[in-house]
């Protein structure tokens, strides 16, 4: 059976069961097998080691696996992946869209962004300051996923008519593992290109309209002509202002991604370091004004994260539950921080000029240490140095039950922080945080237009491109003017039904990984001239 058929076979699939079951079926992949009362407290209520949820366990499995398989890459060879990306060894001569840095950057584009921001504040809201070293764990692990999923994009990419690179997971299940896995790979495509209308997109677009919404409104309030919203029908809202935002997010994203993945390139080029700089700054401003705090920082996060406080479960199976739950928002944080072993990554890193698989792959495992143990890591000490981690859950349930300040969670958090830490310098620390929203949210949106753009291909063909780009701009419009908290999880579900395919596809060529490392890494590579 042809892609095209099956692809069809799989979206009609997915439909009928969000028409017959909900989103229940859908909202479960994160949290199976625990949302069954028998798996939830096996093997028993002091020890419920069945409440830890599947996706977290195959994906940090899967990461220690393929860690101890390949030798541990992520130490031995990181240092020659900041040598690739840095364009000591660029042949422009060799196959593909995008040098090295650029495919990082649109790679980094899509997984730096609202995670870092308020994802890590919400770790830190019901997990406490321990949940970041676990980041740090699922980060150190996901570093050998991205290794392993963009050598196999390089190695099984193909390339289209016009030359342009065709890769990704869905190749390298089709062509690493054959023929008889063409329906796994087809799973992967669908996900992804829902995921991209979902939470690669319309999520992105609803963030920045309503930070930008929120700002005005502040300004000139909120019932001036502009965001004044109108009921349309029932429940839904919406506001000139919020459809202004619509159309101009919408402009903006179109203008660069009808260009393909050469403008994608140039754009994510400059774009991601450069709102990286930006945050990476500020949050050093604070740091360096709070020195003070830093050693006591640290010292919450190592000691919280097998210590937490207890004394609302108490005795030794509570003091198991409080841990796990640290360890739980930690490593869902971080998985969503940096996609690690989600296969969205690998489709950017394909594009990459070079004939050496490993190569490329040295290069993405910079991603999740930008990401998580750099980004995430700065937030997080933020947050923990200005004190603002008192107005959390976590910090009211655990350690002081008599705070009466207003609870603060996600990016409203973060913005808090940045603000309070900042205050020594002007009062608009808050705005900077605004100002990431922004950059990061339109940025991943970009880049994951092109992760759609490869998985419609893969099913469709080319001609279905042009057609995808035009819907995904819509969605970009509809995320803008709607609250769409049904699509979010739908996205996520969809976010997460790509990882299993990816997952197999790692384990099952993990050999020939481990053969193609060892290749690479035995002869000398020296200087392109």
């Amino acid at each position: 059976m042809s892609k095209s058929k099956l692809g069809i076979i799989t979206f009609a699939i997915i439909l009928l069961v969000l028409f017959f079951f909900g989103m229940s079926f859908y909202d479960a992949v994160w949290s199976f097998p625990g949302n069954f009362d028998f798996f939830k407290n096996f093997p028993s209520k002091n020890l419920p080691l069945g409440s830890v949820p599947l996706m977290v366990i195959m994906l940090v499995g899967t990461g220690i696996f393929i860690t101890f398989k390949l030798g541990f890459p992520q130490i031995k060879h990181f240092w020659h992946g900041v040598q690739v990306t840095s364009g000591k060894f660029d042949n422009p001569e060799d196959a593909g869209d995008l040098n090295h840095f650029k495919a990082l950057a649109t790679a980094l584009s899509a997984t730096v962004g609202i995670g870092n921001i308020a994802g890590v504040a919400t770790a830190l809201y019901y997990g406490g300051p321990g949940a970041i070293f676990w980041m740090w764990v699922t980060a150190f692990f996901g570093t050998a996923l991205k290794y392993s999923e963009s050598t196999l994009a390089i190695k099984y990419r193909e390339f289209d008519k016009s030359g342009a690179t065709a890769g990704g997971p869905m190749y390298t299940i089709e062509k690493g593992m054959g023929k008889k896995w063409r329906w796994l790979g087809v799973a992967f495509a669908s996900f992804a290109v829902i995921c991209s209308f979902a939470t690669g997109n319309a999520i992105q677009s609803f963030t920045v309209s309503d930070q930008i919404y929120s700002e005005v409104a502040q300004i000139i309030g909120p019932t001036h002509f502009l965001t004044l919203k109108h009921t349309v029908w029932s429940g839904f809202q919406v506001s000139y202002e919020q459809v202004i935002n619509g159309l101009v997010l919408s402009f903006i994203v179109g203008v660069v991604i009808i260009g393909g993945i050469k403008r994608i390139g140039k754009v994510t080029g400059f774009l991601a370091p450069f709102m990286a700089a930006i945050y990476v700054f500020a949050a050093l401003l604070i740091l360096f004004s709070h020195l003070d705090k830093l050693g006591e920082s640290f010292n919450l996060i190592f000691h919280m994260a097998f210590n937490p406080p207890a004394e609302i479960a108490g005795g030794v199976g509570g003091s198991f539950l409080v841990v796990l739950n640290t360890m739980l928002w930690g490593i869902k944080r971080g998985l969503y921080s940096n996609e690690a072993g989600q296969g969205s990554a690998a489709i950017a890193h394909s594009t990459a000029k070079t004939k050496y698989p490993v190569r490329e792959g040295s290069v993405a495992m910079l991603g999740p240490f930008i990401d998580t143990i750099l980004i995430c890591t700065l937030t997080g000490l933020v947050i923990l140095s200005t004190d603002s981690w008192h107005f959390t859950e976590f910090y009211l349930n655990r350690i002081d039950p008599n705070f009466t300040g207003k609870l603060m969670n996600s990016s409203i958090l973060t913005s808090y922080a940045f603000k309070e830490g900042l205050s020594w310098l002007f009062d608009y620390g808050d705005k900077i945080i605004t100002i990431s929203v922004l950059l990061f949210a339109i940025s991943t949106a970009i880049s994951w237009s092109f992760y759609g753009d490869r998985a419609i291909d893969y099913l469709f063909g080319e001609k279905a491109i042009l057609p995808y780009k035009w819907v995904f701009l819509v969605f970009v419009f509809i995320g803008a003017i709607a609250q769409l908290e049904t699509i979010w999880a739908f996205g996520d579900a969809a976010l997460g039904f790509m990882t299993f395919p990816n997952l197999i596809s790692i384990i099952f060529l993990s050999g020939a990984l481990k053969k193609m490392t060892n290749s690479y890494f035995a002869i000398e590579h020296k200087k392109y001239k």
